[in-house]
Protein backbone atom coordinates (compact mmCIF):
# COMPACT_ATOMS: atom_id res chain seq x y z
CA UNK A 1 0.00 0.00 0.00
CA UNK A 2 1.14 3.35 -0.77
CA UNK A 3 1.13 6.45 1.67
CA UNK A 4 -1.46 8.18 1.30
CA UNK A 5 -3.07 4.52 1.02
CA UNK A 6 -2.61 4.05 3.88
CA UNK A 7 -3.19 7.48 5.72
CA UNK A 8 -7.10 6.96 4.53
CA UNK A 9 -7.14 3.35 5.87
CA UNK A 10 -5.83 4.53 9.21
CA UNK A 11 -8.45 7.57 9.14
CA UNK A 12 -11.41 5.17 8.34
CA UNK A 13 -10.19 2.63 10.64
CA UNK A 14 -10.63 5.82 13.19
CA UNK A 15 -13.73 6.81 12.18
CA UNK A 16 -14.91 3.23 13.24
CA UNK A 17 -13.82 3.78 16.60
CA UNK A 18 -15.18 7.57 17.01
CA UNK A 19 -11.42 8.65 16.72
CA UNK A 20 -10.51 11.76 15.59
CA UNK A 21 -8.86 10.23 11.74
CA UNK A 22 -6.06 13.09 12.40
CA UNK A 23 -4.78 12.09 15.58
CA UNK A 24 -4.48 8.28 14.58
CA UNK A 25 -2.65 9.62 11.51
CA UNK A 26 -0.28 11.69 13.94
CA UNK A 27 0.72 8.47 15.97
CA UNK A 28 1.15 6.34 13.17
CA UNK A 29 3.20 9.04 11.42
CA UNK A 30 5.16 9.24 15.32
CA UNK A 31 5.84 5.27 15.94
CA UNK A 32 6.24 4.31 12.32
CA UNK A 33 6.59 7.22 9.57
CA UNK A 34 4.22 4.99 7.70
CA UNK A 35 5.96 1.84 7.36
CA UNK A 36 3.71 -0.71 8.05
CA UNK A 37 6.69 -3.55 8.34
CA UNK A 38 8.47 -1.11 11.56
CA UNK A 39 8.82 -3.30 14.41
CA UNK A 40 10.68 -2.38 17.79
CA UNK A 41 11.68 -4.70 20.41
CA UNK A 42 11.43 -2.89 23.82
CA UNK A 43 13.61 -4.29 26.44
CA UNK A 44 12.39 -1.87 29.66
CA UNK A 45 8.85 -3.14 29.03
CA UNK A 46 10.26 -6.74 28.80
CA UNK A 47 12.23 -5.83 31.72
CA UNK A 48 9.64 -4.49 33.92
CA UNK A 49 6.24 -6.39 33.08
CA UNK A 50 7.57 -9.59 32.16
CA UNK A 51 10.52 -10.64 33.70
CA UNK A 52 9.60 -10.45 37.12
CA UNK A 53 7.32 -12.98 36.07
CA UNK A 54 9.20 -15.41 33.93
CA UNK A 55 12.82 -14.95 35.49
CA UNK A 56 14.55 -17.17 32.45
CA UNK A 57 15.68 -16.62 29.55
CA UNK A 58 13.25 -15.07 27.36
CA UNK A 59 10.99 -17.13 24.80
CA UNK A 60 9.88 -16.02 21.58
CA UNK A 61 6.68 -14.85 22.52
CA UNK A 62 7.83 -13.55 25.34
CA UNK A 63 10.01 -10.88 23.25
CA UNK A 64 6.96 -10.64 20.52
CA UNK A 65 4.66 -9.57 23.69
CA UNK A 66 7.90 -7.22 24.36
CA UNK A 67 8.01 -5.70 21.03
CA UNK A 68 6.07 -2.66 18.97
CA UNK A 69 4.39 -4.17 15.74
CA UNK A 70 3.23 -2.06 12.66
CA UNK A 71 1.68 1.34 12.15
CA UNK A 72 0.72 2.45 15.51
CA UNK A 73 3.49 0.58 17.02
CA UNK A 74 1.00 -1.84 19.29
CA UNK A 75 2.61 -3.66 22.07
CA UNK A 76 2.54 -7.47 21.50
CA UNK A 77 1.38 -7.35 25.10
CA UNK A 78 -1.23 -4.46 24.86
CA UNK A 79 -2.71 -6.19 21.94
CA UNK A 80 -2.88 -9.45 23.77
CA UNK A 81 -4.83 -8.48 26.74
CA UNK A 82 -6.85 -6.50 24.27
CA UNK A 83 -8.11 -9.66 22.92
CA UNK A 84 -5.72 -10.41 20.25
CA UNK A 85 -5.06 -14.62 19.08
CA UNK A 86 -3.79 -14.40 16.02
CA UNK A 87 -1.14 -17.14 15.78
CA UNK A 88 1.54 -14.93 15.21
CA UNK A 89 2.11 -10.85 16.48
CA UNK A 90 3.84 -10.53 13.14
CA UNK A 91 0.10 -10.19 12.23
CA UNK A 92 -0.25 -6.69 13.92
CA UNK A 93 2.04 -5.39 10.66
CA UNK A 94 -0.77 -5.88 8.08
CA UNK A 95 -2.08 -2.68 8.10
CA UNK A 96 -5.90 -3.49 9.03
CA UNK A 97 -4.58 -5.34 11.68
CA UNK A 98 -2.35 -3.32 13.54
CA UNK A 99 -4.92 -0.16 13.08
CA UNK A 100 -7.39 -2.02 14.26
CA UNK A 101 -5.90 -3.06 17.70
CA UNK A 102 -4.37 0.15 17.63
CA UNK A 103 -7.66 2.09 17.23
CA UNK A 104 -8.96 -0.11 20.52
CA UNK A 105 -6.23 0.61 22.55
CA UNK A 106 -6.22 4.41 21.68
CA UNK A 107 -9.52 4.87 22.08
CA UNK A 108 -9.81 2.94 25.39
CA UNK A 109 -6.86 5.26 26.70
CA UNK A 110 -9.01 8.57 25.45
CA UNK A 111 -12.65 6.98 27.17
CA UNK A 112 -10.39 6.71 30.76
CA UNK A 113 -8.75 9.86 30.22
CA UNK A 114 -11.03 12.35 27.66
CA UNK A 115 -7.86 14.65 27.46
CA UNK A 116 -6.28 14.19 24.36
CA UNK A 117 -2.93 14.86 25.67
CA UNK A 118 -2.94 12.62 28.95
CA UNK A 119 -4.75 9.82 27.04
CA UNK A 120 -1.10 10.16 24.60
CA UNK A 121 0.67 10.02 27.44
CA UNK A 122 -0.96 6.70 29.03
CA UNK A 123 -0.65 5.19 25.38
CA UNK A 124 2.78 5.96 25.21
CA UNK A 125 3.71 4.80 28.78
CA UNK A 126 4.62 7.68 29.78
CA UNK A 127 8.18 7.11 28.78
CA UNK A 128 8.58 10.69 27.20
CA UNK A 129 7.25 13.45 28.48
CA UNK A 130 7.04 15.36 25.11
CA UNK A 131 5.49 12.76 23.11
CA UNK A 132 2.00 13.69 23.43
CA UNK A 133 3.08 17.12 22.38
CA UNK A 134 4.56 15.85 19.28
CA UNK A 135 1.60 14.27 18.08
CA UNK A 136 -0.41 17.09 18.79
CA UNK A 137 2.01 18.84 16.66
CA UNK A 138 1.47 16.41 13.36
CA UNK A 139 -2.27 16.42 13.61
CA UNK A 140 -2.30 19.36 10.94
CA UNK A 141 -0.71 17.25 8.25
CA UNK A 142 -4.02 15.48 8.17
CA UNK A 143 -6.91 17.83 8.38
Amino acid sequence: MSVPELIELAKATARKHVLDPALVAAVCEQESSWNPWAMRFEPGFLARYIKPTLPDAPTTGEIARATSWGLMQVLGQTAFELGFNDKYFSSLCDPSVGLLWGCTKLAKCIDSRSDQRLALLMWNGGGRPQYADEVLARMKNYY
